[in-house]
């Protein structure tokens, strides 16, 4: 699949946690939203883990091939000065339906008014999801947990907001969904539930921009992903009622490549 993509700029990301905004093609929401039954089961471990995944099938070439990966380690001495007001992220309270996909706990979002503007487009939110251990890590630094959030605009062209997690303070604002994880794909529900997203996530968005590629398969490339500097925290016992679901939902860093690292502010 051929995407068309702009730079952004990255914020330097010096705290335990961060907020990453992502923004792709139309086909990059709509196959991270996929029904795969059709494709080869893709686990993160032994044959079907994350090394073979560009060997699977014809749609995961770009997880062998592509030079554009993610995650990666992002380098807070290796980011350049961005623009400033590029994005501009707009959550409120909202009701989301839990499912296990086999991969991931998902909260699928309908809400109309969550949205995130990206150079003057406006995305509305999708879903979210968690992997655990974190996926990007900063300066070197893994977190015990990370959260995707996927937006889209009219185009369907897609834009992920993730928050990475240290461990600390229970959190609040995501206390209604790990108290309700699903453990199974056919314990899942749902239900809705209420959550505020505005208080789940930092206050400060400051980022680290660049692009790179969807983290499980097909891995496709062109997404940007904008990193916020400052984490959230949630406890242990948070962290650990995903953790006994998905022990380890993470795909491996990926090489830089010489790809530019920018800072922003929203």
């Amino acid at each position: 699949m051929e995407m068309i993509m702009q730079k952004h700029s990255v914020v330097p990301l010096t705290c335990l946690a961060a907020l990453v905004v992502v923004t792709a093609s139309a086909s990059v929401l709509a196959q991270s939203q996929h029904d795969w039954s059709a494709a080869p089961h893709w686990t993160y471990a032994g044959a079907t883990g994350p090394d073979h995944w560009g060997a699977m099938d014809p749609r995961f070439t770009a997880c062998g091939k592509g030079k554009d990966q993610s995650p990666i380690d992002l380098e807070s001495r290796d980011a350049k000065s961005g623009k400033n007001g590029a994005f501009h992220i707009a959550y409120e309270k909202t009701d989301v339906a839990l499912v296990n996909n086999g991969h991931t706990i998902q909260a699928n979002v309908k809400d109309p008014n969550d949205t995130v503007t990206l150079d003057g487009d406006t995305y509305h939110l999708a879903q979210f999801h968690f992997h655990t251990p974190s996926e990007h890590t900063t300066d070197g630094q893994r977190y015990k947990l990370e959260a995707h959030f996927v937006n889209e605009d009219s185009n369907k062209r897609a834009l992920v907001v993730g928050v990475l997690v240290r461990e600390g303070k229970p959190n609040p604002g995501l206390a209604p969904v790990f108290s309700q994880l699903p453990a199974s794909e056919e314990s899942a529900s749902n239900q809705p539930i209420s959550v505020d997203l505005a208080s789940v996530l930092p206050k400060d968005h400051r980022a680290f921009v660049y692009t790179g590629s969807l983290t499980t398969p097909p891995c496709t490339e062109g997404v940007h992903w904008v990193v916020l500097e400052q984490p959230i925290e949630m406890s242990r016992e948070q962290i650990d009622s995903f953790a006994r679901i998905f022990h380890a939902n993470n795909r491996p860093l990926q090489k830089a490549n010489g790809r530019e690292i920018d800072d922003e502010s929203e």
